[in-house]
């Protein structure tokens, strides 16, 4: 009930991005999730409309880059996710990506396949929580029924081996938001989480922040506390950080420049 007008979600996107610039973030690919507003009466435009103008905004004037990847709640039914792709389709332009979200449990990624096929068709870059509360199954069914190029979570995974060779073979990128594993519940505490042995593993997993607002811990404070529990150093936190900019949507000119900023500061910091 909080959010109602276009300026509404502007604000609520400009607090995020301001919050992120604050911890020197420089590219963004926010989730949102359409139908939670919609479902309320809350025109699609209105969201997207709000979302974008702050985009635009912390472009100009924080030079943070931002862009949108639209989630489908996985409790409601295919149906609704139809309904939502194409209200989406309409605003293709400002829309980069499709995912999935919400209540794993009961809700595995074949429930949305004909979804993602047209989503795909439509070229969007696809991704879907997967592995974070369910099964390692659901990672294999977000890979091969959907389709996706990455998967969120998915910290499960370490409990199939098969997966774990695939993912390192493929280098399929793993959005792991470690601070959110433990607000939820996923893993007792930070000590347990399975961060470390995935990297150890060769997997290609990134740190992230998760629904900051509600989980508590921005991007900076996941990598500091992940740090300081799993006993990461500085080439474990460089590989991590190099890992997020290969998995991101930036244009290959804009990963080599990110890149080379990371080696330009870590040489600066020996």
């Amino acid at each position: 009930s909080v959010l109602i007008t276009e300026q509404d979600f502007y604000d609520l996107a400009w607090a995020y991005l301001a919050r992120a610039h604050a911890d020197n973030v420089r590219h963004v690919e926010m989730f949102f999730d359409p139908q939670g507003h919609t479902g309320r009466g809350i025109a699609f435009a209105t969201v997207i409309e709000g979302l974008t103008r702050a985009i635009a905004d912390a472009r100009r004037e924080l030079r943070v880059e931002a862009s949108l990847i639209m989630c489908f709640l996985r409790h409601l039914d295919e149906a609704d996710a139809e309904r939502t792709l194409d209200a989406a389709l309409a605003f293709r332009d400002r829309i980069v990506g499709v995912g999935l979200d919400s209540s794993e449990r009961g809700h595995p990624p074949g429930k949305f396949t004909r979804v993602f096929a047209r989503a795909r068709e439509a070229g969007f870059f696809l991704t879907a929580h997967a592995g974070e509360e369910g099964p390692p199954s659901y990672v294999w069914e977000a890979l091969d029924l959907l389709g996706v190029a990455r998967i969120d979570h998915g910290v499960r995974a370490v409990e199939d081996q098969a997966l774990v060779g695939r993912l390192a073979r493929e280098q399929i990128p793993l959005t792991v938001c470690p601070l959110s594993n433990v607000r939820l519940r996923v893993v007792k505490d930070l000590a347990h989480h399975p961060l470390r042995r995935m990297l150890d593993k060769g997997l290609m997993v990134t740190v992230n922040s998760d629904d900051p607002a509600y989980f508590g811990g921005y991007v900076n404070e996941n990598y500091r506390a992940s740090a300081q529990a799993l006993g990461l150093g500085r080439d474990e936190i460089a590989a991590l950080v190099r890992n997020g900019i290969k998995a991101s949507l930036m244009t290959t000119a804009e990963k080599d420049k990110a890149l080379a900023d990371v080696d330009r500061v870590l040489a600066a910091t020996m």
